[in-house]
């Protein structure tokens, strides 16, 4: 059992009481088993009829076999269900697409779920559709064999040609709904690393390449902010004043942040790299720049 499921997903079994021995559920994770013990385990099924429903909504895929899929997420939408979107997420569309056969490792209302976007964020998003290629996919990325990388527009004029930002990140103290750099112990390590890819003077603006080598949540954009260089129209993390000051010239809607590539190894083996091209606004208002 323990070779297709986390640890963690046992962590949780044990506390929702999913667990027995001899017809009475484990209370803690350090229960004691003795020779001859009966144990069961209740494995939750992870399409909860009441909250989790299969929606026909399309999906842009790069990538598929029997072990996973690999999608361009548009920004707009939420990977997950939560408690302010209860469907129109990318886990009711891939429900439909692949059906009840997706990871359930991540959690009831995260099937397949490996890793996550935000709402705003556009780019290569994988999901796993089974448990043994969720944990095999978990392992590479603990392990930090994934790259990711991303491009982003930030404020600001970067001097140097690359950089990078390792500083811990919590959630911030004073709103839970943000995190923010923290020297906390509870902080967890973080390490990004960018790329100065071009400068545009009107308004003073850097496009990036950034690679994360941890996955905090909202990372690229606390490191950045952290340093003094907010990405564009990022309402929550930016600057109120730069942002209302780029929205009278140019269009733009969401966050300038795209998941670009991501490269992995596969359950089989193999080595892929995965690529999705800048969506049409995030072009737009770099065509608009450059003009």
């Amino acid at each position: 059992f323990g070779e297709e499921h986390s640890r963690t997903f046992l962590q949780k079994l044990i506390k929702n009481k999913n667990v027995h021995i001899s017809e009475k559920p484990i209370l803690k994770v350090s229960h004691i088993v003795n020779e001859g013990d009966l144990i069961t385990i209740d494995l939750p099924s992870p399409l909860p009829d009441a909250k989790l429903i299969a929606e026909n909504i399309p999906l842009s895929v790069v990538y598929e076999d029997e072990n996973v899929l690999v999608i361009n997420k548009s920004a707009g939408i939420c990977v997950h269900p939560d408690h302010a979107h209860q469907s129109k997420t990318i886990v009711n569309a891939v429900l439909f697409y692949c059906g009840n056969t997706l990871s359930g490792i991540g959690g009831v209302l995260r099937p397949g779920i490996v890793h996550r976007l935000d709402k705003d964020t556009s780019g290569i998003l994988l999901i796993a559709k089974n448990d043994t290629a969720h944990r095999h996919f978990a392992k590479e990325m603990a392990e930090r064999r994934v790259k990711k990388e991303y491009r982003t527009l930030v404020f600001g004029k970067i001097k140097n040609t690359e950089g990078s930002i390792e500083a811990p990140i919590a959630r911030d103290e004073r709103d839970r709904k943000k995190m923010s750099v923290s020297n906390a112990s509870h902080a967890k390590p973080a390490l990004t690393h960018f790329f100065l890819q071009e400068i545009f003077q009107d308004p003073l603006v850097s496009l990036l390449k950034v690679q994360i080598v941890t996955g905090r949540t909202h990372q690229i954009r606390v490191h950045l902010s952290s340093i003094g260089f907010p990405v564009v129209c990022d309402e929550t993390y930016g600057n109120e004043i730069l942002n209302k000051q780029f929205a009278k010239d140019f269009p733009l809607k969401r966050i300038f942040l795209h998941a670009e590539r991501l490269e992995i190894t596969l359950p089989n083996g193999e080595r892929k790299e995965f690529y999705a091209p800048l969506p049409e606004d995030l072009q737009k208002t770099l065509n608009m720049l450059e003009a």
